[in-house]
């Protein structure tokens, strides 16, 4: 068995990882409100410790080796999981006193998440919630790094270790501006960020489809839509994001073969959870609470 001394330390775990976002040893002590020479002692320590260099010179600043992109991603997990050890013990005695650590996906965070969280929110007012909304990409790696509790989103990928709890219905339709569409090949598709699931989806249809379209990436949901409104393009897009805009004429579904899909919204969290986190999972899947917005459980999965 291999044995390690305390230079292995969540301070300079927690350092390491400051540098790499941030670049260099003084962006880093500036943002952790430390020297620079302390924070050079840490990075030292860590070399001596591990035998491998974590960065290497690049220009004015650092960037990682490829023995440092490994470490980082474990670095992330171990801080992680302190933080939830903590949460999970203090919860433990008064779930309705504690904390949950939500994640989102831009849709769900944008339209779905604020109706669950005001329900919790008057259920459990003493809950600390935090939530974090970003693409798909983003929010899983922070889940499977234990900083998020439960992320709502898409289906997790096969393998990564991530469980769903509960999900709900969700359909994603093609949506554009009212009057005559041009053909599919030729009209231009508006895109999602990369990272987006709904961007993977868009394009895993077109490839279905075999059209070669052009495109145009926009940097948010809700840029997407509004460009669609404004007859920029077409769009793949979630029903609950554009119910209000179809409902109001501001845009029109458009029939394509294939179309709807059906991509159920998944609550999703690691292999474990805290009691808070608990309490939100059964919040939503109760229907007297949660109402419309309810989720079915998934049982021992």
């Amino acid at each position: 068995m291999l044995e390690y001394s305390a230079v292995v330390t969540p301070s300079r775990l927690q350092t390491f990882l400051a540098i790499v976002e941030h670049g260099s040893a003084r962006a880093a002590a500036q943002r952790l409100s430390v020297t620079e020479s302390a924070v050079s002692a840490a990075l030292a320590a860590l070399h001596r410790e591990l035998g491998v260099p974590l960065f290497e010179r690049h220009g004015r600043g650092l960037r990682l080796t490829d023995s440092g992109r490994v470490f980082a991603g474990y670095a992330r997990r171990i801080l992680g999981l302190i933080d939830e050890g903590v949460l999970a013990a203090r919860q433990s005695g008064d779930p309705e006193r504690g904390r949950v650590r939500l994640g989102a996906v831009t849709t769900a965070g944008e339209y779905l998440v604020p109706g669950l969280l005001a329900a919790f929110r008057t259920r459990y007012p003493q809950v600390d919630v935090t939530l974090d909304i970003g693409v798909r990409d983003r929010v899983s790696t922070l889940l499977a790094d234990h900083q998020l509790d439960i992320v709502i989103g898409g289906r997790p990928r096969s393998g990564s270790g991530l469980s769903t709890r509960a999900t709900r219905p969700n359909s994603l339709v093609v949506v554009a501006a009212p009057g005559r569409v041009p053909p599919l090949s030729k009209v231009t598709w508006l895109l999602r960020e990369p990272g987006s699931g709904t961007r993977d989806t868009t394009l895993a249809l077109l490839a279905a489809l075999q059209l070669a379209p052009p495109t145009l990436a926009l940097g948010s949901h809700g840029a997407v839509v509004a460009s669609a409104a404004l007859g920029l393009g077409v769009t793949l897009v979630s029903v609950d994001a554009v119910a209000g805009h179809l409902e109001q004429g501001q845009l029109q579904c458009v029939p394509v073969r294939g179309t709807p899909l059906a991509r159920p919204w998944h609550a999703v969290t690691t292999a474990t959870t805290t009691a808070t986190a608990r309490l939100f999972l059964d919040h939503i899947t109760d229907r007297g609470s949660a109402g419309e917005l309810a989720f079915r459980a998934r049982r021992g999965g």
